[in-house]
């Protein structure tokens, strides 16, 4: 098969949930002789325009972008769609709702299948204003209109299009990246004044839909009996909203803030950890916490429907979504019984290695692609009426 892979940043990934999933799924589907073109935005490969790499078999092409916040999206997944016309693909692959706002080019104007894989609900994240929003939720309705296939990366990402739209998806979830051989001395986890196992850790982009304000708030408040917070990760074109979080934690010594991390000091800041903490309010299918997971670190989450999933209520520890109480109450219980959650991570990383590997998420991907491709493929049930209301 000749496939087109159109939403992603960039591969190697510097950040991104998209990115993660690309490189790991598509130099597998190359490794099984398969080609694959992955169009990437030159404002983050930082190479000339239509340049071409080769990633691990994948071949990376940059298309111009203009380097602003929501037309870099916009521009790079147009320009995808119109270069796949004329190039005989087999399929066209689009990566979240807003890219999938171009899926009726390669539709109508080539011999191509279209899929779509949605990773969670985008038009709903803080950080796109009012026509962004509006333009991500068009996109939502075009791959539930345009695609010959669609995937989504939870169960309540199913449940939502067949019960919105009447749509059928294929459940195709994420598996955790393998960390990094990691420094046995923890020197530096040293550096920054960490213990290990004395420390609770925050994986992510910082951004309000993730609310790590939450999370810096109940720590503030609990008897910590001296474990120290950790965030991990940079901001997502939330600038302002890090600068506010910065202030929020008033030079406090046991909050600290890394920045991004990969590599070797990613793996020693997680695997040393002794909760890993999601407090989000949306998510799709988080990379982070399966990691996390597969580390056998214990975890803390918000009970949004793809954490329960994850964890329910004996592979981590659950709280009130958006309450701080019962956030406050849930860490407290974590750090005062740490037998009990390390009997919870020895389940969820059973759990994990049973039913989240890029492996399996590879096979069901060309399972996908293979029956949109063949003959006898019955297309999922047409859109309902409430494919024409705008949420």
């Amino acid at each position: 098969m000749k496939i087109a892979v159109i939403g992603a940043k960039n591969i190697p990934p510097q950040q991104g949930g998209i990115e993660h999933y690309c490189a790991e799924i598509y130099p597998r589907i190359v490794a099984q002789g398969h080609s694959v073109d992955l169009f990437a935005r030159s404002s983050v490969t930082n190479e000339s325009v239509f340049n071409r790499r080769d990633c691990d078999g994948v071949q990376v092409i940059s298309l111009p972008c203009p380097g602003k916040r929501g037309l870099d999206a916009l521009t790079s997944s147009l320009l995808g769609a119109i270069a796949t016309v004329g190039f005989n693909y087999d399929i066209v692959h689009f990566h979240a709702l807003g890219p999938a706002l171009f899926s009726s080019i390669p539709k109508f104007a080539s011999s191509a299948k279209v899929v779509v894989t949605c990773h969670g609900l985008d038009w709903q994240r803080q950080k796109w204003g009012a026509m962004s929003s509006h333009l991500i939720q068009m996109g939502e309705r075009a791959a539930v209109k345009y695609s010959d296939g669609l995937a989504t990366v939870s169960e309540d990402l199913r449940s939502y299009f067949q019960q919105v739209y009447g749509k059928q998806s294929v459940y195709i979830p994420n598996a955790p990246a393998t960390y990094a051989p990691s420094d046995p001395t923890f020197a530096y986890g040293q550096s920054l004044g960490l213990k290990p196992d004395r420390y609770m850790v925050f994986l992510g982009r910082m951004v309000p839909e993730k609310c790590p304000d939450l999370l810096l708030r109940a720590f503030q408040k609990i008897q910590s009996q001296g474990w120290k917070l950790v965030f991990v990760g940079g901001n997502s074109d939330t600038t302002q909203y890090v600068s506010e979080l910065s202030k929020l934690a008033s030079g406090n010594p046991n909050v600290i803030f890394t920045g991004e991390l990969r590599g070797k000091r990613l793996a020693e800041i997680m695997r040393s950890a002794g909760l890993f903490v999601l407090p989000s309010a949306l998510e799709g299918m988080p990379l982070a916490m399966l990691e996390a997971m597969a580390e056998k670190i214990p975890v803390v989450a918000s009970d949004i429907p793809p954490h329960v999933q994850l964890i329910g209520q004996d592979r981590g520890v659950l709280f009130r979504s958006g309450d701080l109480e019962s956030l406050e109450r849930q860490l407290e219980w974590a750090i005062f019984h740490p037998q009990e959650m390390q009997r919870m991570a020895r389940r969820s990383q059973q759990n994990v290695q049973l039913k989240y590997t890029w492996e399996q998420a590879t096979r069901n991907n060309l399972k996908l692609y293979e029956s949109v491709l063949d003959s006898s493929y019955q297309k999922a049930a047409r859109p309902t009426a409430a494919f024409n209301r705008i949420h």
